[in-house]
């Protein structure tokens, strides 16, 4: 399910859909919004445009963080050295010190509710022995998540040159956060953390204005501008919009939240098909059944644009991998649905099966096998 996911997601980027209502004129650099759940672009202004990253850079610096935890690399109640490095880290700050005892989990708030540069670099210090390690670490996991655009020099977002990444790479990013570590995710919402007596805002205005908005981080720089990724989660569906390059706090705030509810207003979030239900019985050579449900391991629900929901505008055909030859798990690819609106593509989608379908005894794999002969 995680690679399927992943899946629809590179696969729906690439290309936005039309709503009745045009998006908001945003005054930013570079924007995006997505259907996460789907992996759809609802809307986007340049959102292949290279640009600086800032502090979002710190969402990919959890991803790391949260494997390392996963992995049993790093614990929660471990104790960090608080390095010279850290402790003199310029910019946003936890304010740690060398002097006192901070754990993992303690570091983890530090970084994703106050976007502490410090708390930041001694976590990336604790993984990988040096913030310079770390980035090789963060750039094999965006090798690894299809981030092509992206380049990481630091762990904090701090200017670089060669410290660059787009609004579609974020968008996928944040995708895989939210996706792989959903617990660990709920701390995006937490509206404050206190560490050495100094209580510290999260950054992300969002989380006052709409209850359904859970996250992500905001990012600033000078030559960045300020940016935000904001998710929401609507009913069965997360909008996630990611914003670069306002001009103020306040700008990326208004800009982000009037992408979100366009999201809302334009698309309706409906389900099409039910989770493990066959759109399509396959064919299948060599198998101890001879067809093979296919469909979708959780319940597909797609943004269509207002209207189009219970009308014949939209169109499905289920397009079989041939020859499928046993044996057959459940959750293999085994065919491609493709969508159409008024007559125009509109998105593909990889249908799995629904069963395992082992191999026949060998009378029945050698009259298959005349089949395809002659096929």
């Amino acid at each position: 399910m995680r690679f399927l996911s992943l899946l629809l997601a590179l696969l729906c980027l690439s290309g936005g859909i039309r709503a009745n209502e045009p998006p908001p004129a945003l005054a930013a650099r570079s924007w995006l919004l997505i259907d996460q759940t789907s992996g759809q672009v609802l809307a986007a202004q340049n959102p292949d445009m290279k640009v600086e990253p800032a502090s979002l850079t710190k969402i990919m610096t959890s991803y790391v963080v949260y494997a390392a935890l996963r992995d049993g690399k790093l614990k929660r109640d471990q104790v960090v050295p608080v390095s010279v490095k850290a402790w003199k880290a310029i910019g946003s700050r936890m304010f740690i010190d060398p002097k006192q005892t901070v754990t993992v989990e303690q570091l983890i708030a530090g970084m994703v509710v106050q976007s502490g540069n410090d708390a930041t670099i001694a976590l990336a210090e604790a993984v990988a022995g040096s913030e310079e390690a770390f980035a090789n670490l963060m750039n094999a996991e965006a090798k690894r998540l299809g981030l092509t655009d992206t380049h990481y020099v630091n762990a904090t977002g701090l200017p670089d040159p060669a410290h660059m990444t787009t609004a579609a790479d974020l968008a996928r990013l944040t995708t895989a956060l939210i996706r792989d570590f959903p617990q660990d995710y709920q701390l995006y919402k937490a509206k404050d953390y206190t560490w050495n007596k100094i209580k510290q805002p999260n950054r992300n205005r969002l989380l006052w204005a709409d209850s359904a908005i859970d996250g992500v981080k905001t990012g600033h720089t000078e030559t960045a501008g300020f940016c935000l990724i904001a998710s929401r989660q609507d009913g069965a569906r997360r909008l996630t919009a990611v914003v670069l390059g306002t001009a103020s706090d306040q700008a990326r705030a208004q800009e982000t939240l009037a992408l979100l509810h366009y999201g809302a207003r334009a698309f309706d979030a409906v389900k099409l098909y039910d989770k493990g239900q066959a759109l399509s019985r396959l064919k299948i050579y060599k198998g101890a059944e001879n067809t093979v449900g296919a469909g979708f391991a959780a319940d597909f629900v797609l943004s269509l644009p207002k209207g189009v929901a219970g009308s014949d505008r939209l169109k499905g055909e289920v397009h079989s991998r041939q020859p499928l030859i046993a044996p057959v798990k459940q959750g293999d690819e085994v065919a491609t649905l493709r969508l159409t609106l008024d007559g125009k593509p509109y998105g593909e989608y990889p249908l799995v099966a629904l069963a395992d379908v082992p191999v026949a005894g060998i009378l029945g794999r050698a009259w298959d096998a005349v089949k395809l002969w002659f096929q």
